[in-house]
């Protein structure tokens, strides 16, 4: 009997199975290219491992193998993102064109190859101003001088840059002033939002998102810069990465790429869409630098923070208020969490949308036909904006005075939500106009768009809130007769946010349970734990620290800041793990957090974790070492760990790099005063022991520190007065003013800037406190009494207010109390 042998048995060399064939076939081929090795050694190139961080090559050295994605580029946003001014590059009217903004008359004029503007200077006068730069193509181009150029700074680098406030719209072809957001008034010449100013200081505010691989060199002993760059647009390397490498492999003689390095740059056409998302997202994005070397295909949170939503930048539900770069608002959205990513509907080279109209969505979006591309779902005729996809689902805010940008969080419009908490709508934004024109036209011309008409009813204007509800209630009634009610309008994270944003005290176990809630983006839950702050209990601290073992470093980070203001062994034992964090923006968050911790209160190993980290959130704040506040920073670190003399070293650089920005001559001067009263009390008990020349000498040597520090105050004053005045809706700049005045004895004056500071921020204790303490100090027992029983109500066991109680109520035993108004 023949023995059946199945074919997927197999069998030895040589036999007859499926295996054995192929062995036949492909072993000899294995054998060849293993025993000649050498024969073969170039089909792979391996390049050093040293050359980790290649050097940018310029796109000179990219054209000949990618001349059909250059010709692309060409002509791009990103390729006109900024030009030197010549008549190619300046778009704008510089044939003696005038425009008049307060009472100042600019003229926009030519002196052979340059273009000039006579306008105001830093000084206040009219000078003559030769433009060096252009900034943008379209919808609007702005024009830069540098100033401070040293006859000796080398080709290649660039001096202090100012934009100038005068712009060109290239749509509508005419001049116009570009005020800062609501700044109705003058700036003075001396106002950091002077075109002259710091806030409009290319070099740190623009600079590093219109060129390539830009290096700022500020150089903080000599308030100079040394601004380098590789190439003054937006170019290739900018989203590919440095190109040494990939020239190197694509020049070898290899017939493959290398087998670490690939081709040699960021690696963005992955699965994950989230490297091609965030290539894009450091431009892209509302962040603060975690890094300062950041190179294409790094994981964005090693590098950056993203801002959270935050009632200044963002609407409750999400939605953009502020210019946030899209980044914020699309990482909230379905698609985002789907795998969509930028280039599926942008053109990389040419960053132009793939499609134009409704094609742009429907060429995804293939359902059955005429599912979403019909009367059937937008209930709309076709070709208006009502069937116009990005029209609803995108709708757009219009920055710059000329720029609309859409928002990217893609969401259905929700009128419901506009009723309940004033957010907006897409519907009720393109039904304005049944408003706008039942207005006079001075009123109309005030309010040019719908964010303007959400501005002005959210600062008490009834008439546009009327308006407003009319419309939220008109759309309201047909999204729920076409499509029915919606089911979250009690749940939405939106009525919680709101209301935490108002102080409202009751919502801390909704605001716990949706943090938690994974139906949410993890834009959304960050923000949401970002505001446990606000109640620093043991309920929200025991959330938070829960969340800092969540699987994204937003969450991670806004739970470790919720532990700022934590008894210190519950920071040490929750927040100390993550200095190792193996992300970076989550580990510098742990260190500025643990920091307030005393150094002495850390095990060996914490302290080394704290100094790792700590290292790296020092290099991340002087990237911006030509503000004040990365030294200010750094000055509050250091006397946290008793570094006194490096702290003292921080504020004098914050003062020398910006001498007219408040805080750090206040911090300065508090340690000069404790300085001062420390010598007193050594001088004392010296004179006690007899040795009163000794004594002297004590007091003579710190006397400096007491004069250094009067002066210091006194110096601080006018500039916190003028920060009070530019900024009356904000607590923390009145509380500032207040304590100032406080200290120099003026108390009445010091009562109105901290009752301001108390009743635009109710829920935060150290202003309620301060109120508390200056009624204590005035002897106002029925006003101290209220606000020692107001901080009770926030923090009921909190001892040191429970004790402030108690001996206010000693203080006025005995007297007879007053009404207690509440001011």
């Amino acid at each position: 009997m023949t023995k059946r042998v199945d074919s997927e048995t197999p069998s030895a060399p040589g036999g007859g199975g499926r295996i054995g064939k192929v062995l036949k076939i492909v072993l000899p081929a294995v054998l060849l290219l293993v025993l000649s090795g050498a024969l073969f050694a170039d089909w792979w190139v391996c390049l050093p491992e040293d050359e980790a961080r290649p050097v940018f090559v310029g796109r000179q050295s990219c054209v000949a193998c990618h001349q059909n994605q250059h010709d692309a580029w060409q002509g791009s946003h990103h390729d006109l993102a900024m030009d030197l001014a010549t008549a190619e590059t300046v778009l704008a009217d510089f044939d003696d064109a005038e425009l008049t903004h307060h009472d100042i008359t600019s003229r926009m004029f030519r002196r052979g190859d340059q273009f000039l503007i006579n306008t105001e200077g830093p000084d206040g006068q009219m000078q003559d101003f030769a433009i060096k730069y252009v900034f943008g193509v379209t919808p609007l181009q702005q024009y830069m001088v540098e100033f401070d150029r040293p006859d000796d700074l080398p080709e290649n680098e660039i001096s202090r840059v100012q934009v100038l406030r005068i712009s060109w719209d290239t749509k509508n072809k005419k001049w116009f002033y570009l005020a800062p957001p609501d700044v109705a008034e003058k700036l003075e010449p001396d106002d950091d939002l002077h075109w002259t100013g710091i806030a409009q200081r290319w070099n740190n505010m623009c600079a590093d998102c219109h060129s390539t691989h830009l290096e700022k060199n500020f150089d903080q002993n000599t308030r100079t810069y040394h601004t380098t760059f590789s190439e003054i647009d937006v170019s290739c390397e900018a989203c590919h990465g440095p190109g040494e490498t990939h020239v190197k492999l694509a020049e070898a003689t290899s017939v493959f790429w290398d087998r670490k390095l690939g081709y040699g740059l960021a690696k963005l056409k992955t699965e994950n869409s989230h490297n091609e998302i965030q290539a894009c997202a450091p431009c892209h994005s509302r962040r603060r630098v975690v890094h300062p070397e950041h190179y294409a295909g790094d994981n964005y949170y090693d590098d950056f923070a993203n801002e959270l939503l935050r009632s200044e930048t963002y609407h409750a539900d999400g939605q953009i208020l502020d210019e946030v770069y899209v980044y914020g608002s699309f990482i909230q959205s379905k698609m985002y969490n789907k795998g969509i990513r930028c280039t599926d509907c942008h053109d990389p080279h040419t960053t132009r949308v793939k499609h134009e109209g409704n094609k742009l969505c429907t060429s995804c979006h293939q359902h059955s036909a005429g599912k979403y591309d019909s009367p059937a779902h937008h209930n709309h005729l076709p070709g208006g904006a009502g069937a116009s996809c990005v029209d609803c689902h995108m709708p757009h805010t219009t920055y710059m005075q000329v720029d609309p940008r859409r928002d990217h969080s893609l969401r259905v419009p929700r009128p419901d939500l506009s009723i309940d908490l004033g957010v907006p709508n897409a519907c009720t934004q393109c039904h304005l106009k049944m408003e706008q024109d039942l207005l006079p036209a001075e009123q109309r011309s005030k309010l040019p768009q719908y964010a303007d008409w959400l501005r002005v009813a959210g600062e008490g204007d009834q008439q546009a809130k009327a308006a407003l509800d009319r419309l939220n209630l008109w759309s309201n009634e047909h999204c729920e007769k076409w499509y029915g009610p919606k089911n979250d309008r009690k749940s939405n994270f939106a009525n919680v946010l709101a209301a935490v944003w108002r102080g409202d005290q009751e919502v801390e176990d909704d605001l716990i349970r949706l943090a938690r809630s994974r139906k949410l983006s993890a834009m959304v839950r960050a923000s949401l734990t970002a505001q446990m702050a606000r109640f620093a209990d043991a309920k929200s601290l025991a959330a938070a620290a829960k969340l800092l073992q969540d699987d994204d470093p937003q969450v991670r980070a806004a739970a470790t800041a919720s532990f700022e203001a934590a008894p210190v062994a519950q920071l040490i034992k929750y927040v100390t793990p993550l200095l190792k964090d193996p992300i970076r923006s989550v580990r510098t968050e742990a260190a500025r957090v643990v920091a307030r911790a005393p150094a002495g209160e850390l095990t060996g190993s914490q302290r080394r974790a704290w100094e790792s980290a700590f290292n790296e959130l020092r290099a991340a704040l002087l990237q911006n070492n030509d503000r004040a506040a990365a030294h200010t920073t750094l000055g509050i670190i250091y006397e946290n760990h008793n570094e006194t003399e490096r702290a003292i070293q921080a504020y004098r650089t914050a003062i020398r790099v910006e001498p007219t920005v408040t805080g750090p001559r206040t911090n300065l001067a508090a340690i000069l005063e404790r300085r001062w009263k420390a010598a007193e009390s050594q001088a004392k008990q010296v004179a006690v022991q007899g040795n009163r020349e000794e004594a002297m000498r004590i007091l003579q040597r710190a006397f400096p520190d007491r004069e250094e520090s009067e002066r210091l105050r006194y110096e601080e004053l006018p500039w916190l007065a003028r920060d009070a005045r530019l900024a009356p809706g904000i607590a923390a700049v009145q509380y500032r003013y207040g304590l100032a005045l406080y200290l120099q004895g003026d108390l009445e004056a010091s009562q109105a800037a901290l009752l301001a500071a108390a009743r635009l921020a109710p829920q935060t204790p150290d202003f309620t406190l301060a109120v508390a303490l200056l009624y204590q100090k005035m002897q106002r027992w029925p006003e101290a009494l209220d606000y020692a029983e107001r901080l009770l109500e926030l923090r009921p066991d909190d001892r040191t207010y429970q004790q402030l109680l108690y001996e206010i109520r000693q203080q006025a035993a005995g007297q007879k109390a007053g009404p207690r108004n509440r001011p």
